[in-house]
């Protein structure tokens, strides 16, 4: 049996394909640095990070939150993997590679135009290929729409200005239709695509006996009496038995939006049945028994010379910025915006599942004024570090809400040497305790999660960061004290 969510972190939008007896997975990265993450399973419950496609992000020189690699479709045609994404500011974009691990193509522009979102490419039995994406508004000013073009079968642009083929808003309480993957089963042309919103949707099947349309539609899975909010934007795929599977988001406001598997099967009139009667399950037999437990890293050593693939930056990093190897992660203290929300030189990884601890030991050898230290970062951010004062090094804890300074979340505390052990601690809720200190409530960003990181700000010298360690059901609710720290 499986438990959800099969992936307890932000793996946002995700799609789904099986090659041969091998599951992989892609999600949105949108301005995540490497981005396009591609996973890999047996069972589509037990999940590791083999590569990332997108190994960075043209221009990409500071944040830019809510942009770029927006829900992405992975294919296998003619021999090859294919990623295609939509760009709201560019346009719709691919990559290839002949195989997941890559080495993958760099960005092709298929489709240009702004507000051009959640693109799919689909190839026909008969060699044509074509394309469905839908619409973001604060770009194109539309969307609860899906449009089609026909597309060259190399992937390379459009034929056609396109059609919209299904319109939310001719549907009775449509929405931000959005979301669409295209599948032929028995003849018939299916999308699946989700409306309503990421915490409030559903998920909806559309079938057709021509891709161009009409199509007939029906909500197919929704929230009913379950807990699970919103269940809806992923991926149909089938197993090696047979059996049929349907992955998708759940969105869980600090956290992201996490991944859930239900099981599915097709009705005796033709139309597909998610979960329990087109309600999200808590857990199921396994699709496939007897693969080993896995699960994306989170915590490091830091032993290796390169970061693992748990981490990530907000821009494209520069290699002066940091160096690994030995048990220990250096960070060049380097100038730049106060605000964490607008530093580049910050690393960080998706929240692991709570409730959960994270420890790092800290040593600031720095010019004055530098700081660096353990962050929360989200729309709000929180902070627990090292300073040097012009009264000497301090242990500081510092928040920021959206658009103001940071403050002091509890008063800075003189060190004897620039040496600290940093720990936070947070809960089911996103609820963070940094050391034994006041509570600070974690925030999503803008369609992502909130983020675990590591920054160095100054205009001289390095940050030492000594382990990476998180810990699982380790809420320690302040005073504390946590339980001792431990790997997972």
């Amino acid at each position: 049996m499986y438990r959800n969510p099969v992936l307890n972190a932000d793996w946002s939008d995700p799609d789904v394909i099986r090659v041969g007896r091998d599951f992989y997975l892609t999600a949105s990265s949108f301005t995540k640095v490497p981005g396009l993450p591609i996973l890999h399973s047996r069972d589509l419950v037990n999940w590791t990070v083999i590569a990332h496609a997108l190994p960075e992000l043209e221009g990409l020189t500071r944040p830019e939150p809510g942009c770029r690699v927006w829900a992405p479709s992975l294919r296998h045609h003619d021999g090859r993997f294919w990623i295609f994404w939509g760009d709201p500011d560019r346009g719709v974009m691919q990559v290839n590679a002949t195989g997941p691990r890559g080495p993958w193509s760099a960005p092709h522009l298929v489709k240009p135009g702004l507000g051009l979102i959640d693109a799919c490419p689909f190839w026909d039995e008969d060699g044509t290929a074509w394309l469905v994406h839908g619409w973001a508004r604060s770009r194109a000013g539309i969307n609860n729409r899906l449009t089609l073009n026909r597309m060259t079968p190399d992937a390379t642009g459009v034929l056609d200005d396109g059609r919209v083929i299904i319109d939310g808003d001719a549907l009775p309480g449509y929405r931000t239709l959005e979301g669409p993957k295209v599948y032929k089963r028995d003849g018939a042309y299916w999308i699946f695509a989700p409306a309503g919103g990421v915490a409030e949707g559903w998920q909806s099947a559309f079938r057709a006996e021509h891709l161009a349309g009409p199509y007939e539609d029906r909500i197919v899975l929704e929230q009913g009496g379950t807990g699970v909010n919103g269940p809806h934007q992923g991926a149909w795929v089938d197993a090696p038995d047979g059996s049929h599977w349907f992955l998708h988001f759940q969105d869980r406001g600090p956290f992201g939006r996490v991944v859930h598997l239900q099981p599915m099967s097709w009705g005796d009139d033709g139309w597909p049945v998610m979960g329990d009667g087109g309600e999200p399950v808590a857990g199921h037999r396994m699709p496939v028994e007897g693969q080993p437990a896995a699960e994306p890293p989170t915590g490091d050593t830091f032993q290796a010379t390169r970061l693992g693939p748990q981490w990530h930056w907000p821009v494209n990093p520069s290699p002066t910025w940091y160096r690994a190897g030995g048990g220990s992660l250096m960070l060049a203290c380097l100038p730049g915006p106060g605000d964490l929300r607008e530093r580049g030189p910050v690393v960080a990884q998706r929240l692991p599942a709570a409730p959960f601890t994270a420890r790092t030991r800290l040593t600031l050898d720095a010019a004055p004024g530098s700081r660096a230290g353990l962050v929360i970062l989200g729309a709000t951010y929180a902070w627990l570090g090292v300073e040097l004062t012009g009264d000497g090094p301090a242990l500081v804890c510092r928040t920021a809400e959206p658009g103001a300074p940071e403050r002091d979340l509890l008063p800075p505390v003189p060190l004897e040497r620039p040496k600290a052990e940093l720990t936070v601690a947070v809960d089911e809720h996103g609820r963070c305790v940094f050391g034994d200190g006041e509570s600070f409530q974690a925030t999503p960003g803008r369609w992502v999660g909130a983020v675990l990181g590591l920054f160095a700000a100054g205009d001289a010298g390095w940050a030492g960061f000594q382990r990476f360690d998180v810990t699982r059901d380790s809420w320690c609710p302040p005073p504390g004290p946590c339980p001792p720290a431990g790997r997972r």
